[in-house]
């Protein structure tokens, strides 16, 4: 499938089923995110015009703190749906999750219906967030999982880079697993690139050099965005 659907976002699901990924939830889930992540935070952003205004795009974000997740989908310019743990989905924020808009993906199985929602999403033309580390840790982009090239050479879509700066570089005196209040977090958003070689191929061999295409472009995002911002990505 290749291209990029430019359809209105807004108002219907994507999946084509009942319960499927709203684009509207992700609109309400957006605006929750600007509201709390300025709220508690001062988020500077650099690039989101990068971001396409129309049409399928998959946002490819370093991982190292919980927070990471909430606060692009809160300055990101398009509603996004992330890609997020099952584990997550539990008690009153399963349904809050999913009324926002966000997919639940099982890491340790093939997840058909997360993949088949996923691909929804950027049928659609909507925006699709991933941690590509596959979870949370150094936030570095060391080591990619395959996932984010299945889904950039299935649809065709652009991957955005970006570079989350600032969320796990100290620990809060109130609550220590969350930055300090008033905290700045830098988002950087990158240049948007094609994962593909430009032959279409979506053999075993075309998805590891994509991975490995993604991970060279994703890694000079990061190091652009420290210098841009004077920031590290671990702990203190």
């Amino acid at each position: 499938m290749r291209g990029h659907p430019g359809r209105g976002e807004a108002g219907r699901q994507v999946s084509g089923e009942p319960g499927g990924p709203s684009p509207r939830g992700a609109e309400v889930g957006r605006r929750i995110g600007v509201g709390l992540m300025n709220g508690l935070w001062r988020p500077r952003v650099l690039g989101a015009g990068k971001v396409p205004p129309t049409g399928a795009a998959i946002l490819a974000v370093n991982h190292s703190h919980m927070l990471d997740g909430p606060m692009v989908m809160g300055v990101s310019p398009r509603p996004t749906h992330f890609l997020i743990k099952k584990e997550a989905f539990v008690g009153p924020l399963d349904p809050f999750l999913r009324g926002i808009g966000q997919l639940a993906v099982d890491r340790h199985s093939t997840d058909r219906a997360a993949v088949t929602d996923a691909l929804g999403v950027l049928a659609a033309g909507g925006v699709l967030g991933i941690f590509p580390e596959g979870t949370r840790g150094e936030g570095d982009f060391a080591s990619l999982r395959a996932g984010l090239a299945y889904f950039a050479l299935r649809s065709g879509a652009p991957v955005v880079p970006v570079a989350v700066l600032g969320s796990a570089e100290k620990r809060g005196r109130l609550i220590s697993g969350l930055p300090p209040l008033r905290h700045r977090i830098d988002v950087v958003f990158g240049d948007p690139f094609e994962a593909g070689d430009g032959t279409g191929r979506r053999t075993r061999a075309a998805l590891d050099e994509a991975t490995a295409r993604i991970q060279e472009r994703l890694a000079a995002h990061l190091e652009k965005a420290r210098r841009l911002t004077g920031r590290r990505v671990t702990l203190e």
